[in-house]
């Protein structure tokens, strides 16, 4: 059953990580593969599961590759290892190129069928702000889509597609540090693919494809990573995370047990405050990054 949940707005600065990516890969240029396949565009339901936009260019087209083997290989091996962590066979992963229009593609869609669409241009972007790990966290946030097509998820509506992404953020988290996902345990490690995260939220706070503020973007992620200390299933992510996301904003955190988990509660318990603070701006861009 869904349940009513209203997060109130949250203003603050936002502050943008750029990063210069290391890797040459000018020797490894590939003809990428076009598919010769109409791209759907969203449904209603996929609408609320893009990272930018909703819709792609009529000029666009699918490809089965990026732009060189190295990038194509990387992100098929992270879509094998996101849909294993969580027991499930892959969807299909598509790569979308417009070389008349670049800058559209710059939007990754995860479909109800089964389909993850990535644009050229936010890969590209992604890559040069933060390297590959702010990819890896893109590609998990909508995967974590299929889990909701999957299960029913989130266990929480409001007006807006807020706690859909919201908890999109928090399964990239989780990936992001589980042993068996990116494996990056030092939350500094990730603070570059947060910070990207973070800087395309949104304060169309009443607009229906409202993906959560910017402090609410990286409270989320952060949360999500902070719940990879354990071994979760998608619905007991679920549970766990509007558990302590929806108590700290409303403050009725610990009005009512952790019935699930409760044994996460005196690990949790540590963050609650924390968490409080990157909700509200308190903890400034330079803090967050620091974070352990």
């Amino acid at each position: 059953m869904k349940i009513k949940l209203y997060f109130p707005v949250i203003t603050g600065a936002i502050a943008v990580l750029s990063l210069a990516a290391c890797n040459d890969d000018s020797l490894e240029n590939i003809e990428p593969q076009q598919e010769n396949q109409r791209i759907e565009q969203p449904n209603a339901l996929e609408k609320v599961c893009y990272y930018v936009d909703q819709y792609w260019s009529s000029s666009a087209v699918l490809t089965t590759s990026l732009p060189t083997s190295t990038d194509t290989n990387f992100m098929n091996s992270q879509m094998t290892k996101i849909a294993s962590l969580w027991g499930r066979s892959n969807p299909t992963l598509r790569f979308v190129n417009d070389p008349s229009n670049p800058n559209s593609t710059y939007n990754a869609i995860s479909y109800s069928t089964g389909k993850i669409y990535y644009g050229y241009a936010i890969y590209a972007d992604a890559k040069n702000k933060g390297g590959n790990i702010v990819n890896a966290m893109i590609l998990a946030h909508e995967y974590g889509h299929q889990l909701q097509y999957i299960f029913g998820l989130p266990s929480v509506s409001e007006s807006t597609a807020r706690p859909n992404e919201l908890e999109a953020d928090g399964f990239a988290g989780y990936y992001l540090r589980r042993p068996a996902g990116y494996n990056q345990t030092s939350f500094a490690q990730i603070a570059a693919a947060y910070e990207f995260a973070q800087s395309i939220g949104d304060y169309q706070t009443t607009s229906a494809g409202h993906h959560g503020t910017p402090p609410q973007r990286r409270s989320a992620v952060r949360l999500g990573f902070l719940l990879g200390q354990y071994d979760l299933t998608a619905s007991s992510f679920d549970y766990n995370f509007f558990y302590y996301y929806q108590g700290v904003l409303n403050g009725t955190y610990k009005m009512g047990k952790n019935s699930q988990n409760p044994e996460i509660d005196a690990y949790m318990s540590k963050y609650i405050d924390e968490l409080r603070k990157i909700q509200s701006g308190e903890i400034s861009a330079e803090e967050f990054k620091n974070l352990q």
